[in-house]
């Protein structure tokens, strides 16, 4: 069991813990449906305090060999799928917060340099045919599958920081995209990849590394809409619980339609839940910095659109 080579399932029992709790287990059954596909690319893009963490620890704690078989599932729905037993815990998972790095370092280069040598440390204690002078994460997937026919099941989280951080640095996303269109473009050590962040994935000029990957925005999140927040009929269920008003919730936090689904803020429902004062929490857990540029730059007439709702 390692930090990023299959990790444990500590992150996902503490939510399933936590005194609230929504079940969205059954997100399982999609991304099992889609394993060893041509439909293995998924970038999730939604806001931040959308559950984004909590589904990915969830993956981890599902797919990876570095977990404890059936130690938290069975009590959920998705231990009652025909598929259940079949991909528990059968996956060497690779779960890199891509954030984390972006703090340590100065530079992409550094970035990519610092996030493969860690991920290499724990691949070598892992699997001892691993050349222990190649630096090259993708080289050592390829001999893995050559070899041994080791398939692999990626999760990366904040894939788009590159983007805001290094918004101007067109020679930095290229290298980044670069990256991610080697690893991942046309890899038979690839079983699934579950990429998630807050801006879609775009074409950077010319260069559109990451083609494979079927997206799943908050405008369109297709199959994944019901684990995207919490829906109208679990927020219902969690009022009825905690006697909180369902009405005064729906005036609060009810701001998504996703494919025909209402959809609530997850972090300010369970706020809610828990202080029974109604509040904005979400504004609360980031700064409107972040969305100057956008709004700046009329990107998808963002500008324009704010203005209407303002007269």
């Amino acid at each position: 069991m390692g930090i990023y080579l299959d990790p444990g399932n500590d992150l996902f029992a503490e939510a399933v813990n936590s005194e609230i709790y929504v079940d969205k287990t059954m997100l399982i059954t999609f991304t099992n449906s889609v394993l060893g596909t041509s439909q293995k690319h998924i970038c999730v893009s939604r806001p931040r305090r959308f559950g984004r963490s909590i589904a990915e620890n969830m993956l981890v704690a599902y797919y990876s060999k570095g977990c404890d078989p059936d130690e938290l599932f069975s009590r959920f729905q998705i231990s009652k799928a025909a598929d259940y037993k079949k991909h528990l815990n059968q996956y060497h998972v690779i779960h890199v917060d891509i954030q984390k790095f972006l703090s340590r370092t100065k530079s992409i280069q550094d970035l990519l340099d610092l996030m493969q040598k860690r991920i290499l440390k724990e691949m070598r204690r892992t699997f001892s045919s691993v050349d222990p002078e190649e630096s090259s994460l993708i080289t050592i997937l390829e001999d893995l599958h050559s070899e041994a026919g080791e398939k692999f099941i990626f999760i990366i989280d904040e894939w788009d920081c590159i983007f805001r951080i290094y918004k101007e640095d067109k020679t930095a996303q290229k290298i980044y995209l670069d990256l991610l269109r080697d690893l991942f473009k046309d890899q038979p050590y690839v079983a699934l990849v579950y990429m998630t962040g807050i801006l879609p994935i775009k074409k950077y000029g010319e260069h559109s590394a990451l083609n494979m990957f079927d997206e799943y925005s908050m405008s369109n999140q297709y199959d994944l809409a019901e684990f995207t927040g919490f829906t109208g009929s679990e927020v219902a269920e969690l009022c009825a619980e905690r006697n909180v008003s369902l009405d005064e919730v729906k005036k609060w936090y009810d701001g998504y339609n996703v494919n025909g689904i209402s959809i609530y803020n997850p972090h300010s429902v369970v706020s809610v839940m828990m202080k029974k004062v109604f509040d904005n929490y979400w504004s609360q857990t980031g700064s409107y910095e972040a969305l100057k540029m956008y709004i700046r730059r009329n990107e998808r007439g963002l500008r324009d659109k704010i203005i209407q709702m303002m007269f």
